[in-house]
């Protein structure tokens, strides 16, 4: 039976259950199978040896969304060049390929995990009312542990983009 989790987000000032561990700092990142826009698979192992900064997002047609992932793509033009940055929603990959297209976004990954989910249950994050990611971030460095998680308490709210990257940059050595 899959682990549930309440107090931890609101939507609409209304209680959010999540599927899924407590992830914290110094856990092993788990693994997980998401898509990208042609829906080939994409996993934790597929960027090994690198750090990386996840970017969890609701959905990527919502203005906090569209900011949070347009900062990544601006901010990822200083960060080391062994960190990656993901971003991961439950959009369909159609539709992140024509707003990836429409914002010129080019140093973010968009990636989906609408097939299975396995991002969202394997990492916490998944609510199970709406079957949307909660917006997050996890920072995981080159050994695959996590080195950095913020889940953003109001789905409403921006995440603290400035601990996230220095995360990153610490986790890179930089």
């Amino acid at each position: 039976m899959e682990q549930k989790r309440t107090g931890i987000v609101t939507f609409k000032k209304q209680p959010m259950t999540l599927i899924g561990p407590d992830i914290k700092p110094g856990d092993k990142a788990p693994d997980f199978r998401v898509v990208k826009s042609d829906l080939s698979p994409v996993t934790l192992a597929d960027s090994k040896g690198k750090v990386r900064l996840i970017s969890v997002i609701p959905s990527i047609d919502t203005p906090i969304c569209h900011a949070q992932t347009r900062r990544f793509n601006e901010e990822a033009a200083n960060l080391p060049d062994n960190v990656e940055i993901l971003t991961i929603s439950v959009d369909l990959p159609f539709a992140m390929r024509r707003w990836r297209a429409a914002e010129g976004i080019d140093r973010v990954q968009l990636l989906s995990d609408y097939q299975e989910h396995s991002f969202g249950r394997n990492y916490g994050v998944l609510i199970d009312e709406l079957k949307l990611l909660a917006r997050a971030i996890f920072v995981v460095d080159a050994n695959d542990t996590v080195v950095y998680r913020e889940i953003v308490s109001d789905i409403g709210e921006h995440p603290l983009y400035g601990q996230a990257l220095d995360a990153a940059r610490k986790a890179a050595g930089g």
